[in-house]
Parts: structure tokens; C-alpha cells; sequence
């Protein structure tokens, strides 16, 4: 049996956007069967899928929950509360959309969906995207809006602290991109820096790819006096651009 929704939207949460966001969005629809009867009363399964980028795109979250209709035929979740089938919430970019919902449902409470509906999220949940922001900028507290300078002068794997900031390479070093470094989302970036005759290598584990090479690597080699600079992205799981080498 397929079904619809007939009235869709989305309530989000007022909060201080300098206090601790929740991790959720307010959901409300309302179930009709097919022909425009409400669904009242009634145990369903609903999956939530968000894409990215269109309506078919990246899958960067899903999740199900079980709940009752009411007399009304009304439904009510907290997305990012559910049953967690793939990705994390609290780790969508929202400041690379657009998003889009995609909402599956199954009447008896199992998992043979029908999909009911694929809509926009035409404005990004505001205290979600200052919590995105939160990775964007320094812990600094002298100037918190400046990326941090990591000093790099021992060979290592890339790290957390790495994403967004600045390495900067005093001494003959090389940084490892290891396989499967997920916390590092799509579009984020590392400034590289090799100073005063020191040479920064950025060396890619098997299976990640520097400049669409496996296994490649990027040598920054600077002279004394002198600072070479350079800059990575990434652009896909296990894959980076660098320039400037």
C-alpha cells in the first residue's frame, strides 16, 4: 500500500548559538493512505534519508524509528534521534548544501518501505550550522577566528588537529594521509608550510590518492631564508588535491 504526505515541516529549536546546539531536527507529517484517507492510530516505520547536493545525491545520513499516528494521523520525531543506519548527525557539513529529506514509510512497523516523499531543506538549521562552524575555527582564545599554526618537525599520520589549519614544517619531515581518515570531511582543507631549507612530504598510504595518483606523494623543499607554501584538499574519501608543490 502506498502512501503520502500531505503536510510537511520542520520545527527548529531556538538556542544561543554560542550554547551546546542540540543534535536534532523536529519532524511533523501528517500519513494519508492512497486515496486520501488518514492512516490514524497506527504503528509505522519511517526511514530518514538526508542527501547531499540533490535529491538522488550522497547519502550522509540515515536513520528509522517506529512511532504511532494519532487520531489526527499525525506523526512526530527528532531527527538524529533514531535507530542510526548509516553516517552522524553531529558530523554533516550544513555549510556545503543543499540538503534534502528523503522520508520512507511502512505501515505495519517492519522494513519494507515505500518512499512518500523527497523535499529540500531550503534553510539550513541555524544552530546546526554554527556548530559546523565550531570545526572551522581555531580553539584560540586570544583570536578564536584564525587557523591554528601546527608545528610539524617530526615525521607522522595526519591528524584531527591537522584539518583546517596550518602545518607548518621547520624541520625535514614527512605527514602520512592515512587510509580511511574519515574526520576529515569532504571540501576541508590543511595549509602546508616548509620553512627555512626544511622539505615537508606528504606522503599517501595505499589506497589514498594525492592528485588523483595512489599512493602518490607531494614534496614541498624550501631554502634558508625562504618559506614554500602549499595547500591541500580534500575532495573524496581517500582522495586529496594538493598545489603549490
Amino acid at each position: 500500500m502506498k502512501f503520502i504526505i500531505n503536510l510537511l515541516f520542520f520545527l527548529i529549536f531556538a538556542v544561543n548559538i554560542w550554547a551546546q546546539s542540540p543534535e536534532k531536527i523536529s519532524y511533523q507529517a501528517i500519513i494519508r493512505g492512497q486515496d486520501n484517507s488518514l492512516i490514524v492510530n497506527s504503528k509505522i516505520s519511517l526511514s530518514i534519508i538526508i542527501h547531499q547536493n540533490s535529491s538522488k545525491g550522497t547519502t550522509v545520513f540515515q536513520e528509522t524509528h517506529t512511532v504511532y499516528t494519532n487520531n489526527n494521523g499525525l506523526i512526530s520525531v527528532e531527527i538524529g534521534t533514531g535507530n542510526n543506519i548509516s553516517g552522524s548527525f553531529a558530523n554533516i557539513p550544513w555549510e556545503r548544501g543543499p540538503f534534502f529529506i528523503e522520508t520512507q514509510v511502512d505501515a505495519s512497523g517492519g522494513t519494507n518501505y515505500n518512499l512518500i516523499g523527497v523535499t529540500q531543506l531550503l534553510s539550513v538549521p541555524y544552530a546546526l550550522h554554527a556548530k559546523t562552524a565550531e570545526r572551522l575555527i581555531s580553539t584560540d582564545n586570544i583570536n578564536p577566528y584564525k587557523a591554528k599554526i601546527v608545528i610539524f618537525n617530526s615525521s607522522r599520520n595526519v591528524a584531527d588537529s591537522d584539518i583546517n589549519n596550518t602545518i607548518e614544517c621547520t624541520s625535514s619531515a614527512t605527514l602520512t594521509l592515512t587510509n580511511g581518515f574519515e574526520n576529515m570531511l569532504n571540501g576541508d582543507t590543511i595549509n602546508l608550510e616548509a620553512h627555512n631549507g626544511a622539505v615537508l612530504t606528504i606522503q599517501a598510504s595505499p589506497g589514498v590518492q594525492i592528485n588523483y595518483n595512489e599512493n602518490g606523494k607531494a614534496v614541498f623543499s624550501s631554502s634558508t631564508g625562504n618559506v614554500r607554501f602549499g595547500f591541500l584538499r580534500k575532495t573524496d574519501s581517500n582522495s586529496y588535491i594538493i598545489s603549490g608543490q
